[in-house]
């Protein structure tokens, strides 16, 4: 990969170093759905993630990869941007927070990650393995978002948006979204008005994806 796409690859993370605390308002918009996966003893062991990027992002995402010139993004080409952004994820905790029975959980690093670009969005799937298994067998909490409101996820609609991978019998999974936020909602309001704010809920906006799992 050249340094030119290198650095744009970057950027992401880069733009969100630079949003600081103080960010009120989305600049990326991510579709999320989720797999929480349990070993053959009912253990939690990872999170698996698909996130879709926006059109927009995706744009300037995969400016310079199309390698063979054919109009078309594949996997091979997108292969080193897809590890850079798994893996620069790390500084902001993947904007993933697992508890079960109230434990914070701590992440090893990503795996079997890997870019698609259907001809508009790109999508990044990745493995979020829990450095150690984690028994759940009162509740586990999954949320999924940005603190600082750079980047807008929310959860696909429908009943995967997660979904529990080998996970015991009789467990109770309820979900609650994040607030479609949309950038028409954003266009007529300057800058400076965002920068005034202090906190997304200050706009009157849920940022949180959360996923609430019971297991008898």
């Amino acid at each position: 990969m050249t340094r030119l796409p290198a650095l744009l690859a970057a950027a992401f993370a880069a733009a969100l170093l630079a949003a600081g605390p103080a960010a009120a308002h989305p600049h990326v918009w991510v579709e999320t759905k989720s797999a929480i996966v349990h070993d053959a003893a009912g253990r939690v062991t990872a999170v698996n993630h698909v996130w879709t990027f926006d059109e927009g992002y995706t744009a300037f995402l995969v400016q310079g990869l199309d390698e063979n010139g054919d109009g078309a993004y594949s996997s091979e080409e997108l292969a080193e941007l897809a590890e850079l952004n798994a893996t620069s994820l790390v500084d902001f905790d993947y904007f993933t927070f697992l508890k079960t029975d109230g434990d914070e959980r701590l992440f090893a690093t990503p795996t079997d990650y890997r870019l698609v670009h259907d001809g508009a969005n790109a999508t990044l799937h990745f493995t979020l393995p829990l450095e150690e298994p984690a028994e759940a067998e009162t509740a586990l909490v999954l949320e999924v978002y940005d603190p600082t409101f750079f980047v807008s996820f929310r959860m696909v609609d429908g009943e995967d948006a997660v979904t529990l991978a080998g996970g015991p019998e009789g467990c109770a999974l309820d979900i609650a979204r994040a607030s479609e936020v949309r950038l028409d909602q954003f266009q007529n309001l300057s800058e400076a008005f965002f920068e005034a704010m202090t906190a997304p809920e200050e706009l009157g906006v849920d940022i949180v994806n959360r996923a609430l799992v019971a297991c008898p």
